[in-house]
């Protein structure tokens, strides 16, 4: 698989590709939170902003692999929706098939996803920025809805409670509304995030509403909320 690098960290990340329908999922998404603009931050593959935008819904993505080349990250990210499959297909006890039905309906979802993703990419660069956190090259307040999945506490054996907290403030910083992170366990354990009780405490003490929401989506088992930052 291919890895992203997040802080001086190398993370075993598949560039996923997710459609809208999912995402519409996990972040508990109405019209009405999609009526203004949105910022998927760590987007890899998804075709959410594709989608989006084809609904007239004002979007961006930001992600440190589109300062790739075309062809690299066309390759990474078609292989990885064979990687991501693989792995599935490997260890079918850790996840729950209630939103795909199925092995099949999953790797169709995310191949049309992914195909949809490299479209949009090609005809609308302008949507794709590279960026990492826990620094964004985004201007304060600049989307009312940030969206970040499949970071923040998935990697947090090889993130710390240091990073996470900085992270959540940059994320903070560039919504003119709401944050939503999901979800809120480790990657293939599902365990819960030792310091998550600690990060929600000092984003409180920010002056941020901090509340943990669940979702009508679970995939990983176990992973059926997602953390909610309110500025208002």
């Amino acid at each position: 698989g291919h890895r992203r690098i997040v802080r001086g960290e190398s993370l075993p990340v598949l560039i996923t590709s997710r459609s809208y329908g999912e995402y519409r999922a996990m972040f508990d998404l109405t019209t009405d939170d999609l009526s203004r603009g949105v910022l998927d931050v760590c987007a890899g593959g998804s075709s959410f902003v594709a989608e989006c935008s084809a609904r007239r819904v004002p979007a961006w993505a930001i992600d440190p692999v589109y300062a790739w080349s075309r062809s690299r990250l066309a390759e990474a990210v078609r292989s990885s929706v064979q990687d991501g499959h693989r792995i599935i297909a490997e260890h079918p006890d850790r996840f729950v098939w209630t939103y795909y039905g199925d092995l099949a309906r999953h790797r169709r979802i995310r191949k049309s996803a992914a195909d949809r993703f490299l479209a949009d990419r090609e005809a609308r660069p302008s949507r794709y920025v590279a960026g990492r956190l826990p620094q964004l090259p985004m201007r304060d307040r600049s989307a009312r809805l940030v969206l970040c999945s499949h970071l923040l506490f998935t990697w947090s054996e090889q993130l710390d409670a240091v990073w996470h907290l900085a992270a959540l403030r940059e994320l903070a910083r560039v919504a003119a509304a709401q944050v939503r992170v999901f979800p809120l366990v480790v990657a293939g354990t599902g365990a819960r995030v030792p310091f998550l009780d600690d990060v929600v405490r000092e984003l409180r003490s920010d002056g941020l509403g901090v509340a943990v929401r669940k979702v009508p989506y679970e995939f990983q088992a176990g992973a059926d909320e997602m953390l909610v930052l309110d500025r208002s």
